[in-house]
């Protein structure tokens, strides 16, 4: 138990640059408070006593604004930064090394009572204010923009953004904290857009100095027409 909790601090450590010492850390972080609340919630819930469970699962949220639902499992070096609004359901299944930032959502989308919502694989960043919704798998390594909303399975090792989410570069499977530096797909098109526009403009040009050299040719064999059409007249005099 303590080894889970030291390792919990060291996370914390490692996942933001802003913690100073163990005792800051253990005082002033509510992703942490979260965490340690719901492994007990947690661990009442698989012997039975769910109703306890649930009222510990709602001091968590009174305490450190993150609900998570106490049938939820979640691996080890589990980080949320901030976690003012997140919402873990019932169902999700979180892994090893994921780094979750505030106002997160792991949701349902049945009212049926079975797999649900969202699988979150090993060393997934998950954005600020994304939202991931059904029992959709998230690959290890990937990351979730800020603000995206994902209705479909995310493949190992690629980043998604927008609403829908779509995939738009794969990563390599490590942690890092620049989930501000996500590429633009729309920028990306209209790069690809403009490309277009340059290329079909040179080969309109192409065309206009073609045209310019059939006109001259025409000119040109008309004129030869002219003087073979003089030669003869004049002859047949």
């Amino acid at each position: 138990m303590f080894e889970r909790v030291k390792e919990d601090i060291r996370v914390v450590f490692e996942r933001d640059p802003a913690a100073r010492n163990v005792f800051e850390v253990i005082t002033s972080y509510p992703g942490l408070h979260a965490i340690w609340l719901h492994r007990i919630a947690h661990f009442l819930w698989n012997k039975g006593a769910k109703t306890l469970a649930r009222i510990i699962s709602h001091i968590n949220r009174f305490l450190t604004g993150i609900e998570i639902h106490p049938g939820a499992k979640i691996g080890r070096r589990f980080f949320i930064d901030h976690g003012m609004g997140v919402v873990i359901g019932e169902t999700a299944e979180i892994g090893d090394d994921v780094l979750m930032y505030q106002g997160v959502v792991l949701g349902g989308t049945s009212l049926k009572k079975e797999k649900r919502h969202p699988t979150i694989g090993n060393n997934v960043v998950i954005g600020a204010g994304a939202i991931l919704l059904g029992p959709i798998k998230v690959g290890d390594g990937a990351k979730i923009g800020a603000g995206s909303v994902v209705i479909k399975d995310v493949p190992e090792g690629t980043t998604v953004v927008g609403v829908p989410a779509r995939v738009v570069e794969k990563r390599e499977k490590k942690i890092d904290l620049d989930h501000d530096k996500l590429p633009d797909p729309i920028l990306k098109v209209l790069h690809l857009i403009i490309e277009e526009i340059d290329e079909i403009k040179s080969r309109i040009e192409e065309i206009g100095k073609f045209e310019d050299f059939k006109l001259k040719f025409d000119k040109y064999f008309e004129e030869k027409k002219k003087e073979i059409i003089e030669i003869l007249e004049g002859g047949s005099r």
